[in-house]
Formats: structure tokens, C-alpha cells, sequence
């Protein structure tokens, strides 16, 4: 059989792996790469060949989650998307951990700023609207709450909805809002010790993303969130809820293996198997079950013992706060960074 061309796919060993821009009839053939300049506040973006790599870049506040952190994710996310050399999207966390939660020290630092008007001053993200919203002492409105959360969940949630697939590489902590993202994500991959969980169930939170269930099964998301527990990187693994985990020191070397090996795929086979697989998520009620968690997540921040929670924290401080709900399960302080900065639903 003759193809008239010696530059037909059958000519070139494996030519199924090339990708989309390197094929001879690519239709980005002499088209020029993205050109997208953006310093993000909460974050840093490269590309490395058909890795994307968006890392946490707030190391000193343990990657804590601010108003930007689900702007710039999602930014991030769709910039990935888009490029058509990226095949897998690997989100990491720089400096301890992977994600400590919501960051109050932020939001109180946004609530005083001077700096003018930005993307979120103004709008439902807005620190002084919500903590106006959250006085104990005023009238709370519900769907202020749920306007803000929702959009946390919206930014996090663009790292199951991306066409690519998305890994999550934790280390030291992933807790509370931070596993909001983790979870979102379609791969995770974690260090032995790594400590996992959302202690703010034990008073002043539900986890808006809603993904514990669907990720772990119902009775095991429920051991957890029923005492607010953390699990490491190994139990993670053994439980399903990570692909893998392996030594601290070996979590560089494993996670490069894993996203190699995915990039080696070709994108548009990744794109049909991630959208076959998220169809039985969508089946499940992924939407509903995040709904269903911000509304409680934030009637939680506004019970009489989610108030007592509040009122303690702005009396003694934060992390005695922190210190008293947790000393009871004997778990104070081991749950890593992650209940040292958390805010709404962390």
C-alpha cells in the first residue's frame, strides 16, 4: 500500500505520540506558542515541556488560602488547558506543606488594606464584606456566605473540570481548605507522612468542596469528618484516597515517573478517558454534594457553638482556640500546619 508520501504517520516510527504541534499537518502549524505574562499573588506557573506546573508560592503562611488563591488557580488551570503542548497538570505546594487551609491572618490583612480597588474589593470575595457578614453580634446572610464559598469551590473545582488530567503531589500537611483542592484533583500522590484531613468539623466547618465521599467511600469520609481526624500519606494510599505514597525523601522522584508517564500519552486520548471517568463523578452528584457542602459549611460558622468557636478565638487567640477543640483528641499540634491560618469554611 502507497500513500503517494513518504511523510504519512505510517512512515514514522510511533508518530501517535507526538504532540498535537509537532505532527506535519498540525493545524498550529505556524501558528506561535501562548504568550501569557502573569505574576500571580499566590502562586508561580511554568511550563516544563508537556508539564504544567502551578506550585503554591506562600511557603511562610503555609500556603494558606487568600481571595486570590482561587483566581489565580483557575487562571493557571485554563492557561494549561489551553496550551496544546501541556498533556498533565502537577500541582504542588512549596516550602513545608502542600496547603494549610484558609488564611484568617490574611483576610484580616485585605480588610485593612489601602492599597485601592482590586479584582476583589467590591465583590462578595471582599475580606470586610465577609467579616461584616460574619459579626456575631449583626445579622448573617446566608447567601453572601454562600456567594463567597462558592466561588472558592468554583476556582478549586477547575482542577477536575480541566479537559487534562491534574495531579496533586502533597507534603507535611494538606488539611482543612486545602483539601478542598487536593481532592479535586484527579491523581493524588503524597509523602508517607504526610497529614491529611479537615479538623474543622470538629467545630466551625464542613468541607465545601464536598469530595471526601466520592473519593473515599461513604463510611470512611465519614470516620473522618465525624472526628475531625487526620490520616497520613500511607493510610491515604492504602485507603484509596491517594495513588500512591512513598518516603518523603523519594516523593520528588516517584511524582516525575507518574506525570512522565501520562505525559507520554497523547492529549486528545487523556482528554476522552479524564472526561469518560468524571462523567460517573458527575453521575454521582459531585455538583450537588459541593452545594450541599457550602450551605453547611457556612450554617456551621454560625451555630451557637461556631460562634462560641469565633468569640474564643478573637478573646485568646486563634491557636488556643485551636488548641482547646483539638487537646481533647489528643491530636493537638499533629495535625500539621494546616489549623494554624485557616478562615471561612478552613
Amino acid at each position: 500500500m502507497s500513500f503517494g508520501t513518504e511523510d504519512h504517520p505510517g512512515a514514522r516510527p510511533a508518530a501517535w505520540y507526538d504532540n498535537w504541534t509537532e505532527v506535519p499537518d498540525s493545524p498550529w502549524n505556524g501558528r506561535p506558542a501562548p504568550d501569557v505574562e502573569r505574576e500571580y499573588t499566590t502562586l508561580t506557573y511554568q511550563r516544563d515541556g508537556r508539564i504544567a506546573r502551578i506550585t503554591f508560592n506562600r511557603p511562610d503562611h503555609g500556603n494558606a488560602i487568600t481571595p486570590d488563591t482561587p483566581l489565580d488557580l483557575a487562571h493557571a488551570v485554563e492557561r494549561a488547558d489551553l496550551d496544546p503542548r501541556v498533556h498533565v497538570i502537577l500541582l504542588s505546594g512549596r516550602g513545608k506543606g502542600f496547603c494549610g487551609g484558609y488564611d484568617l491572618d490574611m483576610f484580616a490583612e485585605r480588610g485593612g488594606a489601602t492599597d485601592g480597588p482590586d479584582e476583589v474589593t467590591g465583590t462578595v470575595l471582599d475580606p470586610v464584606v465577609n467579616a461584616v457578614n460574619h459579626n456575631p453580634w449583626g445579622t448573617w446572610d446566608p447567601m453572601i456566605d454562600y456567594a463567597m464559598m462558592s466561588r472558592f469551590n468554583r476556582g478549586f473545582a477547575s482542577l477536575m473540570q480541566a479537559n487534562k488530567p491534574t495531579v496533586a503531589k502533597l507534603h507535611g500537611f494538606a488539611v482543612a481548605g486545602g483539601t478542598d483542592i487536593a481532592l479535586y484533583c484527579d491523581q493524588i500522590i503524597c509523602a508517607d507522612d504526610t497529614k491529611i484531613g479537615y479538623p474543622p468539623t470538629r467545630v466551625w466547618g464542613v468541607p465545601a468542596a464536598g469530595m471526601w465521599a466520592h473519593r473515599l467511600g461513604d463510611q470512611r469520609a465519614k470516620r473522618l469528618l465525624f472526628t475531625g481526624d487526620c490520616i497520613d500519606g500511607g493510610q491515604a494510599a492504602e485507603w484509596g484516597l491517594a495513588v500512591e505514597s512513598c518516603p518523603a525523601e523519594e516523593l520528588d522522584e516517584r511524582t516525575e515517573a507518574l506525570v512522565e508517564r501520562i505525559a507520554r500519552m497523547p492529549v486528545n486520548q487523556l482528554m476522552m478517558v479524564k472526561l469518560t471517568l468524571n462523567s460517573a463523578l458527575y453521575s454521582q452528584g459531585v455538583a450537588n454534594s459541593g452545594m450541599i457542602s457550602t450551605v453547611f459549611d457556612g450554617i456551621s460558622r454560625h451555630t451557637r457553638e461556631g460562634y462560641a468557636f469565633q468569640m474564643r478565638a478573637a478573646t485568646a487567640g486563634f491557636r488556643e482556640a485551636v488548641r482547646e477543640r483539638d487537646e481533647p483528641f489528643g491530636d493537638h499540634k499533629r495535625s500539621g500546619m494546616g489549623e494554624a491560618l485557616p478562615g471561612p469554611g478552613a
